[in-house]
C-alpha cells in the first residue's frame, strides 16, 4: 500500500515572510530552474523559490551571471510556475535590465511578471538602483534586495569575496539595507558577509533578512539547489552544505548503462515488447 503524503500548507506570500520576521520562525528558500524540481519543492514545503540568474552558471555554462538576458529568465520562471503552487516565487532581474532607467525597469519586470509568472523579483545593490526600485514599488511590483557579495558587480569586486570585514564597509552596508527597507523591499538576500554584520543588519530591520554565507542569525536562508543536492563536478563555496552527492550517482548510473548497452544486457526481456 502507498504510503500517503502529508497535505502541503497553504500558499506563502509576502505577508507570510513578514509574520515570519516577527514570530522568529526561519524562512527556507532554494533556486529552481524548471518545473519538476519546482514541484520538488513545493513538496518538500520550502517557503520562497528563487529564479536565480545564477541559471547562468549552473544550466547555461556561462562563466558567470552577467550574460543572462531577460528571455533566458522569462523561459525558466515560465517553466518553475508551471511546477509551483505554493512557494513564493522569486524572479532575478537579468545585469542592465534595470539599473539606469526606471521606466524601463518597470517594463522589463513587467514583463517577468506579466508572461513569466513572477509573483516579486530581486534586484542587485543600493544607491544608483534606488530610483528603479522606487519605481517598481511604485508600480504595485514587490522588490527583494540583495547586498554582500552581489555577482553581477563580480568584476567591480574584484571576484567572490567576502564583503563587509572592515567597520567601514559594515556601516555602509547597514545604510543601503535601510535604503532599502525606506523604499519598501519586502525582504533582503545578504551574500558573502562575515556573521556578526548580517546579525546587526538583521535586529537593524524590520523585513526579514535571507543569508546566503552570512552566518545563521539572518531571518532565513537560501542555497542553489544544485549545490544543496551535490550535482556539480566542481566544489561547492565554502558556506555550502551538501545535502546529497548527486553528481556521483548518476554518474555512476550513466557508466552502467554505458557497459549495459555495449555488453547486451540493455534492452533486456523486460525492457522489450513482444
Amino acid at each position: 500500500m502507498t504510503k500517503k503524503l502529508p497535505a502541503l500548507s497553504g500558499k506563502v506570500t509576502v505577508q507570510t515572510l513578514r509574520d515570519r520576521k516577527r514570530s522568529g520562525e526561519k524562512i527556507v528558500a532554494l533556486t529552481a530552474y524548471d518545473a519538476p524540481m519546482a514541484r520538488l519543492l513545493n513538496r518538500a514545503e520550502v517557503d520562497v523559490i528563487l529564479v536565480g540568474d545564477s541559471v547562468g552558471n549552473v544550466k547555461l555554462g556561462f562563466p558567470n551571471t552577467l550574460p543572462v538576458t531577460l528571455e533566458h529568465m522569462l523561459h525558466h520562471t515560465q517553466a518553475v510556475r508551471r511546477g509551483n503552487s505554493r512557494a513564493f516565487l522569486v524572479a532575478d532581474m537579468p545585469f542592465l535590465t534595470y539599473e539606469f532607467d526606471p521606466k524601463e525597469a518597470v517594463r522589463q519586470v513587467g514583463r517577468l511578471m506579466k508572461e513569466g509568472g513572477a509573483e516579486a523579483v530581486k534586484v542587485e545593490g543600493a544607491g544608483a538602483v534606488l530610483p528603479s526600485i522606487r519605481a517598481l514599488i511604485g508600480a504595485n511590483i514587490p522588490v527583494m534586495g540583495h547586498l554582500g557579495l552581489t555577482p553581477q558587480s563580480v568584476h567591480r569586486l574584484g571576484g567572490y569575496r567576502v564583503q563587509g570585514r572592515s567597520p567601514s564597509e559594515g556601516d555602509r552596508l547597514l545604510r543601503e539595507a535601510r535604503q532599502l527597507e525606506k523604499e519598501g523591499a519586502f525582504a533582503l538576500v545578504l551574500e558573502a558577509v562575515p556573521g556578526p554584520l548580517a546579525r546587526r543588519v538583521t535586529r537593524a530591520l524590520s523585513i526579514p533578512t535571507i543569508g546566503i554565507g552570512a552566518g545563521k542569525e539572518t531571518d532565513g536562508q537560501i542555497l542553489v539547489l544544485d549545490d544543496l543536492l551535490g550535482f556539480s563536478d566542481v566544489p561547492p563555496p565554502r558556506f555550502v552544505k551538501p545535502y546529497a552527492h548527486l553528481w556521483t550517482e548518476a554518474l555512476s548510473a550513466v557508466r552502467r548503462f554505458r557497459n549495459d548497452v555495449r555488453s547486451s544486457r540493455f534492452p533486456g526481456p523486460d525492457q522489450t515488447y513482444s
